[in-house]
Formats: C-alpha cells, sequence, structure tokens
C-alpha cells in the first residue's frame, strides 16, 4: 500500500478541522449562489404591493432567485415582465439577436453560480434562444428562458408567430413549462429555479402567453421564497478511500478535472489536494482555468488543440480519477480515454462515465467540493509511502518539462504575410492581467490559445462545449457584467464573429470593457480543412468575402484597428487596452496556417485571400483557380 491510515472515530474530524465546513472557495472567489460581504445574499429585493401582476410575480420570484441581468429582445408579449424586471432593478440590455442574449446569461451564469435571464417573444424569438440555450445545457449553465407567447384564445389557431415553444424545447433543456393560470406564477418560478439549480444545473424554459403577463396572480403580495443554495452531504467515506488507495497506489495516476470543480468553487481545494499525493492534473475541453497552468502539477488541457503530451500522459496512465467532468467526445479524444488498461474512478454530481468497455472501479455522484473536503480529511490520518512519493515527484518533474516544450505556439519561422497566431497568444499571455476574462468562439483559430495560452485564475476561461459560432463577443459582454471591472478578450474567426458582430454597438451602449480580437482568413477553415482532408476540393461553400471589421467597429463606437503583422500586434493591444472602450482588433491571417505543429504550407493558394492586404480590402480581380493548400479560421 502506498497510503496507510490512522482512522478517527466515524463522523468525527482531525483536530483543529470543522466537522463539515463551507465549501473551498477558488483565489478569493464567494461561492455560486453567495454574495460578497456586506451585499444581501439573494440578489435584489421585491416591490411589496398589495396587488401584484403576474410579470410583476414572475420577476419578484426571479429578483429574490439571485437575478440581476436580463437579456432581452424585447416584444409586446413580454412587456409586462420587462417592467416587474425594472421596478425591482435588475438591469434590462438589450441585445441585436436572441442568440447573443442566451450567450450572455450564461455566461453570467458561468462566472457567478447563480441563475440567469433571457427572454424572447414568440416563435422567431423562441427559435433565436435556442443555440444559446443548447450551449448552456452542454455548459451546464443554470439560464432561465422565458418566452412570451400569443394570447390563449388564440392558441392553436396557427396564429402571428405562435409554436408550441415547450414542445418544441423540451429535447433541448432540463424542463419546459407554459404558464397559463396566473395563480400558478409563483410556483412556477420556484419550480424553473429549482430546476436549473438542482443537481447538474442546466437551462430551463417558461412559456407565458402574452394576456397572461398583465393579469392579477391571485395572492402575489412580494412573498415569494427566496433561493436557498443547494446543500450536498458528504460522499460515503469507504467508496473516498477506496479512490485515494486507487491513485496512491499506482505508478502514474493522473487526475481530469472538469468544470464541476469550477462550479463548486474548488479550484483551491483541488491543488492541495493533488500536491499532497503528488498526482498530476489535466483539464477537461475549454476548462483550462481549473487549475493554474503555472503549477508544475499542471500538464495541459484535453480536446481540440491539445499538446501531444496531454494525450500520451492519458494512454499511460494506470490510475484515473475524472473529477467534475463528463467525458464528453472532445475531451476524451473521441472516446479513447480512458484507455484499457487504465483503472479509474469518476466523481461528479451526475457522473455518467465513458462510452467504452472500461468501466470504472468507482462512480460516485456527488459533490467535487464534499468529495474534496472529505478526501482532505482522510489524507489527514494517512501515512504514505515516502518512496512512492519520490518516484511521483521525479515523474512529474519529467512530465511538466514534455508540457513545457509541448505547448510552446511562438517558435515557426515567419515573416508574414499577416500575423503569426501563436504569436499573438503568446504575446495576449505575456501582456494580460492574469485576472482577464478569454472567451472564444468555434474554429481552429482558437487551438492556439487552447496549447499556449496560460490561466491563473478560475473563472477567466468562457469556451462553450457545445461549439458554436458566434459565441466569443457575446460570452464576453456577459462576463464583464457579471464581473464588473474585469476586462474580457474575446478571440473568433471572422465568420464567427460575423455572425453576432451587431453585438459591438450592445458592448459600447452597455460599457463593456471589452477587445475583440478576429482571426481573418477570409473562409470558414475549420470545415475548409475538413474538405481537403477528405480529398474533395476545397472551396465549396466556404471562401468568404472580405469585411471590414475594424470599419464596423469605428461605426458602432468602438476602437476598430487593422493589424497586418506581427510588428503591429503588440502596440494595437495596448492601445486597445488603454481606449477606454470596446475595441475591436482585426488581424490579417494567413490562410496556410492551420492548427499549432502544421507548419504553413510552402506557396499560397492562388484563391487564398492575400493577407498582404489590410484586412477588408476588397479583391475587384477576376476569380482565382482552386486552392490546393489546407486552410482554416
Amino acid at each position: 500500500m502506498a497510503m496507510s491510515e490512522h482512522q478517527a472515530p466515524a463522523g468525527e474530524a482531525p483536530a483543529g478541522e470543522e466537522p463539515t465546513g463551507g465549501q473551498p472557495v477558488g483565489f478569493g472567489e464567494a461561492p455560486a449562489g453567495e454574495a460578497p460581504a456586506g451585499e444581501e445574499p439573494t440578489g435584489n429585493q421585491p416591490v411589496e404591493t398589495e396587488a401584484m401582476t403576474v410579470g410583476a410575480a414572475l420577476a419578484d420570484g426571479l429578483a429574490r432567485a439571485g437575478v440581476k441581468i436580463a437579456f432581452t429582445v424585447p416584444g409586446e408579449s413580454v412587456l409586462g415582465l420587462l417592467e416587474g424586471l425594472s421596478a425591482r432593478h435588475v438591469r434590462l440590455v438589450a441585445t441585436r439577436h436572441e442568440a447573443s442574449a442566451a450567450f450572455m446569461a450564461g455566461a453570467v451564469s458561468q462566472l457567478t453560480g447563480r441563475p440567469s435571464l433571457c427572454i424572447g417573444t414568440r416563435g422567431p424569438g423562441a427559435a433565436n434562444l435556442a443555440i444559446g440555450l443548447h450551449a448552456a445545457r452542454a455548459d451546464s449553465a443554470p439560464v432561465i428562458a422565458i418566452v412570451g407567447g400569443v394570447r390563449r384564445s388564440l392558441q392553436g389557431r396557427e396564429a402571428f408567430q405562435e409554436m408550441d415553444v415547450v414542445r418544441a424545447f423540451d429535447p433541448i433543456v432540463k424542463w419546459a413549462a407554459e404558464l397559463r393560470d396566473p395563480a400558478d406564477a409563483a410556483s412556477i418560478v420556484e419550480r424553473a429555479v429549482a430546476s436549473a439549480t438542482k443537481g447538474r444545473p442546466g437551462p430551463v424554459l417558461i412559456s407565458v402567453p402574452a394576456d397572461v403577463f398583465d393579469v392579477v396572480a391571485p395572492g402575489g403580495n412580494g412573498h415569494s421564497p427566496a433561493l436557498h443554495l443547494e446543500h450536498h452531504n458528504d460522499p460515503d467515506p469507504i467508496l473516498v478511500r477506496k479512490i485515494l488507495h486507487l491513485l496512491t497506489g499506482a505508478e502514474r495516476p493522473l487526475i481530469l478535472a472538469g468544470a464541476g470543480v469550477l462550479r463548486a468553487r474548488s479550484t483551491d481545494a483541488l491543488v492541495k489536494f493533488a500536491e499532497t499525493i503528488r498526482v498530476p492534473v489535466v483539464a477537461s475541453w475549454r476548462r483550462g482555468d481549473v487549475f493554474p497552468n503555472d503549477n508544475p502539477l499542471y500538464l495541459g488541457m484535453t480536446g481540440n488543440g491539445a499538446p501531444p503530451n496531454v494525450l500520451e500522459r492519458l494512454e499511460s496512465a494506470d490510475a484515473l480519477l475524472v473529477l467534475g467532468s463528463r467525458l464528453g467526445e472532445i475531451t476524451s479524444f473521441g472516446y479513447q480515454i480512458p484507455g484499457p488498461s487504465t483503472r479509474w474512478a469518476q466523481v461528479d454530481l451526475e457522473p455518467r462515465g465513458a462510452a467504452s468497455a472500461n468501466r470504472p472501479e468507482v462512480v460516485m455522484a456527488a459533490d467535487v467540493a464534499a468529495f474534496l473536503r472529505v478526501a482532505q480529511r482522510v489524507l489527514a490520518r494517512a501515512a504514505f509511502d515516502s518512496a512512492a512519493l519520490d518516484a511521483r515527484t521525479a515523474a512529474n518533474l519529467v512530465d511538466r518539462a514534455a508540457y513545457e516544450v509541448a505547448s510552446i505556439v511562438d517558435d515557426e519561422a515567419w515573416d508574414g504575410p499577416g500575423v503569426h497566431p501563436g504569436r499573438v497568444i503568446a504575446t495576449l499571455a505575456r501582456v494580460l492581467p492574469p485576472e482577464t476574462i478569454i472567451t472564444t468562439d468555434a474554429g481552429d483559430f482558437g487551438t492556439w490559445a487552447a496549447r499556449g495560452y496560460r490561466f491563473h485564475r478560475p473563472g477567466t476561461f468562457l469556451g462553450s462545449t457545445a461549439g458554436p459560432m458566434g459565441y466569443g463577443l457575446p460570452a464576453a459582454i456577459g462576463a464583464t457584467l457579471a464581473r464588473p471591472g474585469r476586462l474580457a478578450v474575446a478571440l473568433a474567426g471572422d465568420g464567427g464573429f460575423a455572425m453576432t458582430m451587431a453585438e459591438i454597438e450592445t458592448a459600447v451602449r452597455e460599457r463593456a470593457k471589452v477587445v475583440a480580437i478576429v482571426f481573418d482568413n477570409g473562409r470558414y477553415g475549420a470545415i475548409s480543412r475538413s474538405q481537403a482532408g477528405r480529398g474533395d476540393r476545397t472551396g465549396l461553400a466556404t471562401h468568404l468575402g472580405s469585411v471590414d471589421f475594424a470599419q464596423i467597429a469605428d461605426a458602432c463606437g468602438a476602437l476598430g484597428l487593422s493589424v497586418n503583422s506581427d510588428e503591429e500586434f503588440e502596440p494595437a493591444l495596448r492601445q486597445a487596452l488603454e481606449a477606454g472602450r470596446p475595441a475591436v482588433l482585426h488581424l490579417a491571417l494567413d490562410a496556410r496556417w492551420t492548427t499549432p505543429g502544421v507548419a504553413p504550407a510552402p506557396d499560397v493558394a492562388a484563391d487564398a485571400p492575400d493577407a498582404s492586404e489590410p484586412p477588408g480590402a476588397v479583391d475587384q480581380g477576376d476569380p482565382a483557380e482552386p486552392e490546393t493548400t489546407l486552410s482554416e479560421q
């Protein structure tokens, strides 16, 4: 045995330690749903009235649940709700598209741990919310969507913009219901909040006919129940010990940490746990901030853009603890992990396991914070095999050195045209403050940040595991509104950025502290690369026209800057950081650049955009010959 234990009586904590304690808090953040000292714990206070409309009653319940910001494209069907929210000092943010509203709400929920709100109207508004709610489900974000529908008397008659919203969204959200009886207003909010926040968090939807909002809610008097934090019982100590023996008895143990650690505000506790047993950590896909990247036990992030050492280390692990992760397709490298020779255990609120024949030895449905709390108590009474600890320490040094080499992204020779994407990421890592929140859109440009950027604190990275295009800018806006004063930097390709670039004006209007960096290669590059991999002719529906994103930013009141070389990037970045308003940096990216580790092809394809021209320049020439090289965003 690599670890033996000196057990205290059952249920008794070691001397000097609280019997149960609160959930560990990561890097000074307040626990999810809790306000900092001096603030009310449940958000905005209700308005006391003798008679309350349904719209006001819904707003009252949401405010008591901690909702502080609502994102919407308004419509006549929801005006009663908007008035109720305003009366309760909930900040109303008008977005340019409902998908952006849902993305912003998801960002708020992920950073605060509280339920957030997005609002749409009838069929078109609901349909536009769908992509953001799909992302919230993948990201376990407790987003509440309220959709105003047609009047009750018109339902089922194909009324204007009518949709059976509950039926349409049932496969997307955790729970969906229609409020038809005004007397149910308070209870439906309570049910929605509970469904969104209990167990594995996720989005919910309430459909409300337009004529219901302004009806007086029977019994509505401003006394709807406040949100109560979910209490998680301590896990079975016997199972906890079994997991600890699995890790400490192995030669090449590893921890794969996911979003459950972030939701539990347990990064600090995970650091202490990993350092105590000297077991290294890899982060699940797009959860690179789960563990400080400068800690010598950190070995990288899984999934797209992962350094080569990550998969190699996962495959060589003889014991693996999957902590707060559901082992999705990208995180598990196409369900290769855990491998057939890896003994493993999983701890998550709702563990799903892996799609492989290798079943886990221990499956624990538990809150990560509770697991780490009990594990640390057991370890406080344990005696370790010093030789085994020393051997792991030596192996960890080798693993960390391999990660340091594999995560270099700026070493390829390049003198243009356009920027070197790895040098852009290296500059960001050097210049940006450590508390900066990075958001990433979908596209292969993001693989450079996935491999080369360093996250030092939890709550500094938002990338949806649903992979929706158009996510980066709205998420950055939501992040800065959730964390006032913090800088958010959105990374996007030209394809994804154009899908939600109208939100530049939203950022200006809301005074969001946002810098957007657009990697422009004039195409849907990841898909173009896939075309080439099939041996097909590339460029089929993947090449895009020229857009001057810097001029669009200027037109919206933001700072817009064009960047055509590596030498221009850092001065432009520093100018954006000091601008005092949102900024967009439009980067020319040669189409030959693909993912890290793949050097640019020696010749530019004839039909590739000319990266030597300023971004947004319009080519008036004749169509060129089909391309022959790989390209991506």
